[in-house]
């Protein structure tokens, strides 16, 4: 997953029709299955979210990758704050799992735990432990709910509501 968010909010738009292009450049790398790009406005979240599926941790260094990969030039304007690269595999007995594809009626939910659990949920949540890049969390937790569900979340500061872009 990667996870970044722009200085300048008037450049938005302009930034969302790069990133799809860029996803789907990033689709054209050997060993990267799927990419979509999420949108938050919760709070000491970062804006943006991109979830990848990959086979293995060594297309990070495939030429191929190394030469698309990043920001290209947005790089300028990525708020620091909130960039952050996370490599995760699933708490699945190292079972590959591929990331959820979400339609625009759903929403993507995140929190990140120092352990694989969530007091005080009903929902449930696929636990993903850190094992590369930046490593900015110990476990992250992922759950695909409706529109609806997420409403009743909108006060919780330890889950953000991702929605796709």
């Amino acid at each position: 997953m990667s996870q970044s968010g722009i200085t300048d909010p008037a450049g938005e738009p302009a930034w969302r029709e790069w990133y799809v292009e860029h996803l789907r450049i990033m689709c054209t790398v050997e060993g990267i299955d799927s990419a979509q790009r999420f949108l938050t406005q919760t709070p000491n979240w970062s804006p943006s979210l991109a979830m990848y599926t990959i086979r293995a941790p060594e297309v990070f260094i495939d030429p191929y990758y190394q030469k698309i990969r990043g920001m290209g030039p947005w790089s300028a304007l990525i708020d620091k704050r909130y960039y952050k690269r996370n490599l995760f595999d699933s708490e699945t007995d190292g079972i590959g799992v591929a990331a959820p594809h979400l339609r625009h009626a759903e929403v993507l939910l995140v929190t990140d735990q120092p352990s694989p659990a969530l007091a005080d949920s009903a929902l449930s949540f696929m636990w993903l432990r850190a094992v590369g890049l930046d490593r900015t969390t110990p476990y992250r937790g992922i759950c695909v709910a409706s529109q609806l569900q997420a409403q009743g979340l909108s006060h919780r500061t330890d889950i953000a509501i991702y929605r796709p872009d």
